[in-house]
């Protein structure tokens, strides 16, 4: 049951973004296809009450045949894009329950963590539908911004002076400066691109602390909230090895199997198949 939990939730953050990127993709389709059995019809209308003329210009009675044929394969595609919606819709809302339960599960392990205090597990790729929880307000800082010159993310200066500053306690073993800096970091600058690396370096500092339940926090919201970034491989790592310590054997052999699947040419991958055989993972 658990390892179906773990293993799901980690193939739901990664797909998520990109489903949430899909469903807008298809409302659009379906906006298009709609506009388009408007115009079949105003065409049908011009046509029958142009008369012989009309219909012969367009070709004759095969003109409404083609229409037909046309009309229906518009409906088609429109049921086909209502049935995806609904699938992605369910495959957003199921992955985001299963993380939800994770991090409860986890705030279970953690000392001092109240489960009634948790906050909600905001809706995965970003999606705000029926039922989603609104994703957080941005940031009244300076966003980060593309620059001009190819797309290079540009961070404000408060924002890269506070992580390079968080990163600078972890560096000195600071660990305790630099969890609670990147915890501040994370709610201070919510849309940063350097989120993926706070989260990261986070979890860090608290293995650092021997807060190992806290730490695979950081690393799950790490991988989740970028399951393709630079970090991802070294996240889903760190929270399978986290699992293992944590007595969850059978979670942590899933979560460190995903690794090479995923990422087969990252050195992460050999080490994750190094932790499993330490594991005794079949």
């Amino acid at each position: 049951m658990i390892r179906a939990l773990v293993l799901s939730t980690l193939l739901a953050a990664a797909a998520l973004p990109a489903a949430a990127q899909d469903a807008e993709t298809l409302a659009e389709l379906r906006s298009e296809l709609m506009r388009l059995a408007q115009d079949l019809q105003s065409l049908r209308s011009e046509l029958v009450t142009g008369g012989q003329t009309a219909m012969q210009s367009a070709g004759g009675t095969s003109a409404l045949d083609r229409m037909n044929a046309m009309e229906a394969e518009i409906v088609r595609l429109t049921a086909r894009t209502e049935e995806l919606q609904n699938r992605i819709d369910r495959v957003v809302t199921d992955g985001t329950n299963r993380i939800g339960d994770l991090e409860f599960r986890i705030c279970e392990l953690e000392e001092g963590c109240d489960v009634s205090n948790m906050p909600i597990t905001g809706m995965l790729g970003g999606s705000a539908g029926a039922g989603a929880v609104a994703a957080p307000a941005p940031s009244t800082a300076p966003a980060a911004s593309a620059a001009a010159n190819g797309g290079t993310p540009e961070l404000a200066i408060s924002e890269k002076a506070d992580f390079e500053r968080a990163k600078a306690a972890l560096d000195g073993g600071e660990y305790q400066a630099a969890a609670d800096q990147f915890a501040a970091f994370s709610q201070t600058y919510p849309g940063s691109p350097l989120m993926g690396d706070a989260q990261f370096l986070r979890g860090e500092a608290l293995a650092g602390l021997g807060d190992t339940s806290g730490a695979a926090r950081a690393y799950l919201d790490a991988f989740s909230g970028a399951p393709d970034g630079p970090k991802a491989p070294a996240a889903l790592l760190r929270l399978g090895a986290a699992l293992g310590i944590l007595g969850q054997v059978q979670e942590a052999c899933v979560t460190l199997g995903e690794v090479p699947r995923r990422f087969p040419q990252s050195q992460e991958a050999a080490e994750a198949a190094s932790t499993m055989q330490s594991l005794g993972c079949q």
